[in-house]
């Protein structure tokens, strides 16, 4: 692939809060890694670790690690990817193949793996570097813009659900609809379950019966556990926004054996009475996105069922924009930055 220019453009985090657009000088991948021309990277809610210095970084940095480009360089010891293949970039940058966990099979918790965005310079660019090991192959049928929010949002509530101990025909409970809750309707429907809706205020039952739920529970209008075992209870209830009490009053409505799935992150405590779990053997657990075979996964699904994030682009230089309007809660619901 030709080769444009020495730099490229980035917008960079420089220090808590501000973003400001740069050049960048334009470098050779390394051993196990490829340079990628980014066509679209989404603006998660996570990087907001990396612009208000929660993470531990080191200034500048670009943040984003929802990232989709074309391969245009590939270093030593590289292997099953070629030039002009498009790839994927998560938050997962790369797993090392020999610590424990890998070698066990768990690729998410590699002991020496790198955050896109956080330890190394992210997607809110015109080129990034990679790890070989933590690319995504996207399916030519989807665009880069429609792939970039599946990349974490998408990964993160597919792989939730898929691992699961929900079937088919069984009641899935989805709390938020948002960023990852309108996505997480959408695969919950597809994947087969009865699927409840539970936000906050009438006005949402619409769109929530519009993105696949079969019911709308009203979480101000009355306790939502009690619609649940209405229903039956459910297997599974996927928390996207919620923390603290939420949990505990949601945790009553799975049936015995079920599980609470914590996906979005608050500053609260989780408060659950030792009771609620020791009747009924219920659980409470996170999950923190998925490995690249499931990203792979989540995409071919997204493709194959339809489902699709709602989304506003932006250009690359109105990072700084869009990152305020996500953080403000006024994005509906994912924005995704495109590159020229």
């Amino acid at each position: 692939m030709a080769q444009v220019g020495s730099t490229y453009r980035a917008v960079q985090a420089v220090s808590p809060g501000k973003l400001e657009l740069t050049q960048k000088p334009l470098a050779e991948p390394g051993p196990s890694h490829v340079r990628i021309r980014v066509e679209a990277c989404g603006v998660c809610h996570s990087d907001s670790g990396t612009v208000e210095g929660v993470f531990p970084i080191e200034w500048p940095r670009v943040p984003g690690h929802e990232a989709v480009g074309r391969i245009d360089a590939i270093g030593a010891g590289v292997e099953g990817w070629k030039v002009g293949q498009r790839v994927g970039v998560g938050f997962l940058g790369g797993s090392c193949g020999h610590c424990g966990p890998c070698r066990n099979g768990d690729l998410v918790n590699c002991q020496n793996q790198a955050f896109t965005g956080i330890q190394h310079d992210g997607g809110y660019a015109e080129v990034m570097i990679a790890k070989a090991s933590g690319l995504v192959s996207v399916p030519d049928d989807l665009s880069s813009v429609d792939a970039a929010p599946l990349l974490c949002a998408g990964l993160t509530t597919f792989s939730a659900l898929r691992n699961s101990p929900a079937k088919a025909g069984d009641l899935v409970a989805v709390i938020g609809i948002g960023g990852l809750g309108h996505l997480a309707l959408q695969y919950a429907r597809h994947m087969g379950f009865e699927v409840a809706a539970i936000g906050r205020g009438a006005g949402k039952a619409d769109l929530a019966k519009k993105l696949g739920a079969h019911h709308y529970i009203d979480s101000t209008a009355g306790n939502p556990a009690d619609a649940l075992q209405a229903l039956g209870g459910a297997v599974a209830v996927v928390m996207t926004s919620s923390g603290g009490k939420a949990v505990s009053e949601t945790i009553k409505g799975l049936r015995p054996g079920g599980v609470a799935i914590v996906l979005g992150v608050t500053p609260e405590p989780i408060e659950v009475a030792g009771t609620d779990l020791l009747f009924g053997s219920r659980k409470v657990e996170g999950a923190l996105t998925g490995n690249p075979a499931t990203a792979d996964a989540t995409l071919r699904f997204s493709a194959l069922s339809g489902v699709a994030a709602m989304i506003e682009t932006m250009p690359l230089e109105s990072a700084p924009e869009a990152y305020a309007k996500m953080m403000s809660g006024k994005a509906r619901f994912r924005i995704v930055l495109t590159m020229p």
